[in-house]
C-alpha cells in the first residue's frame, strides 16, 4: 500500500495545542481516516483515536453532559473524532467539552461540509482551526509515484483518491473509482438531506459531466430534467458543500459586457466525473480539452486549500465568447491562464487592454509535469 505526504499535515501540526479544535473537512475516501491516525498515533499513548460512527461511540456524545465524553477519552491529551458529523448536536456538544477541558486537543473529521459546517463551525467560532483534504494533488502524488505523460494522462482519467491512484492495475483502479462514485460520494447528501428525487439528482449530475467547461443555465438544466429551477440550484448547492462539484463565476470589475452571473461547474475528482459518463475517450479532442481544464483548475484550487487565505479563482467570458479559462486573483493582483492539451501560443490581448498589469501563462500538460 502506498503512503502519500499529505501537505496539509505540517500546518495540522502546527496548530496543535494552541487553544482551539481542529476540524478536517472533505469528501469520502480522500484520506481524512489515514492523516489523523497518523497524527494521533505519533503521540503514542497520549492520542487515541474514535470512529463516530460506532455505537459504543457515540453513547458518550451527549448534549450538556461533558463528563460523559470524558469517560470515553479518559488521560489522552489529543484524540481524533472521525466521521464526527455523524453526532446529532456535535457542535454544541464539542464547544461545552472544549470550555470544560481546553487541554485536550480534539480533531475532528467529517466527509459532508454542508452537514459538519453546520453543526461544528457556527458553535465553533474562535474555537476550531479548518482544514479541508481533498483528493491527491499532483504534487502529493509526484512525492510517491514517478508521473509521466502517460501516467498523467491516467491521472485524469481515474482520478485522484489515494485507493484509485495506489491501486495497481486499471482494472483495480475502475473498481476502487465505481465504489467511490456509487457507494460513498453521495452517501451525506441521501443521509442528511431530504432528496425527494434521486433520479433528477443522478441525472443532474450527468448533465454537469457532460457540461465540464461550459457556463450552466439552471433554466435550461431544470427544464431537460422536469424540474423546478430552485430544485436544481439546490442540488448543486449540495454537491458543492458535499465536495463533488466546485462553482466558478466569471470575473468582472463592472464592465457591461462580461458574463456578470454565471458560472461553470467543474468536479472537485476528474475520475469521478469520468466514471459518470463512461467509457470516456481521451484522444477525443473535445473530451480532452474539458478533462485537461477540470484537471488543472482543480490542481489550483487544492493549493488555495493550504492557504489561510484562498486566492479566489474565476473564468472570464464576453458576450463576443472571448475567453480566459482561469483566472487567479490574489492580494489585488491577477494571474490568467489559458489551458491547451498541447503547447501552443495564445493571445492574451483582449484581456490585457482591459487589465494590463496581469500574468498570462498558457498550461499544457507537458508544461504542468515540468
Amino acid at each position: 500500500m502506498i503512503i502519500f505526504q499529505r501537505q496539509i499535515e505540517n500546518q495540522i501540526r502546527k496548530n496543535l495545542f494552541k487553544r482551539g479544535m481542529v476540524v478536517i473537512l472533505g469528501p469520502r475516501q480522500s484520506g481524512k481516516t489515514t492523516l489523523s491516525k497518523k497524527i494521533v498515533e505519533s503521540f503514542g499513548k497520549k492520542g487515541e483515536y474514535f470512529n463516530c460512527e460506532f455505537a459504543d461511540v457515540r453513547k458518550h456524545f451527549v448534549l450538556g453532559n461533558p463528563k460523559k465524553l470524558l469517560e470515553l477519552i479518559k488521560d489522552k491529551k489529543i484524540v481524533v473524532f472521525d466521521e464526527a458529523q455523524t453526532i446529532q448536536n456535535i457542535g454544541k456538544i464539542l464547544k461545552v467539552f472544549y470550555d470544560t477541558y481546553p487541554h485536550i486537543q480534539i480533531i475532528a473529521t467529517g466527509s459532508s461540509s454542508f452537514d459538519l459546517a453546520n453543526k461544528i463551525k457556527e458553535p465553533l467560532t474562535g474555537r476550531a482551526f479548518e482544514f479541508i483534504l481533498p483528493p491527491l494533488s499532483l504534487y502529493e502524488v509526484k512525492s510517491a509515484i514517478s508521473i509521466s505523460r502517460e501516467k498523467l494522462n491516467e491521472l485524469m482519467l481515474y482520478g485522484s483518491y489515494p485507493r484509485v491512484v495506489g491501486a495497481k492495475t486499471i482494472t483495480e483502479k475502475k473498481l476502487e473509482l465505481k465504489k467511490i462514485a456509487t457507494n460513498y460520494l453521495y452517501k451525506d447528501i441521501y443521509t442528511f438531506e431530504a432528496i425527494r428525487n434521486p433520479k433528477v439528482l443522478e441525472d443532474l449530475l450527468i448533465h454537469l459531466a457532460y457540461a465540464t467547461g461550459n457556463t450552466v443555465s439552471v433554466y435550461k438544466l431544470a427544464k431537460e430534467l422536469g424540474t423546478a429551477p430552485s430544485t436544481i440550484e439546490r442540488y448543486i448547492r449540495l454537491l458543492e458543500q458535499s465536495f463533488v462539484i466546485k462553482r466558478i463565476y466569471s470575473y468582472s470589475k463592472n464592465f457591461a459586457n462580461e458574463l456578470k452571473k454565471s458560472y461553470k461547474i467543474y468536479f472537485l475528482d476528474t475520475g469521478v466525473r469520468n466514471a459518470l459518463i463512461e467509457p470516456v475517450d481521451i484522444n477525443d479532442a473535445q473530451t480532452k480539452g474539458a478533462l485537461f481544464e477540470n484537471f488543472f483548475i482543480m490542481e489550483k484550487m487544492k493549493q488555495g486549500f493550504l492557504q489561510t487565505f484562498p486566492p479566489r479563482l474565476a473564468f472570464w467570458r464576453t458576450k463576443q465568447g472571448i475567453e480566459i479559462d482561469l483566472i487567479k486573483i490574489e492580494n489585488k493582483k491577477l494571474t490568467a491562464y489559458e489551458c491547451k492539451w498541447q503547447k501552443q501560443k495564445v493571445s492574451f490581448k483582449n484581456f490585457l487592454n482591459k487589465y494590463p498589469k496581469t500574468k498570462t501563462f498558457v498550461v499544457s500538460p507537458e508544461n504542468m509535469l515540468e
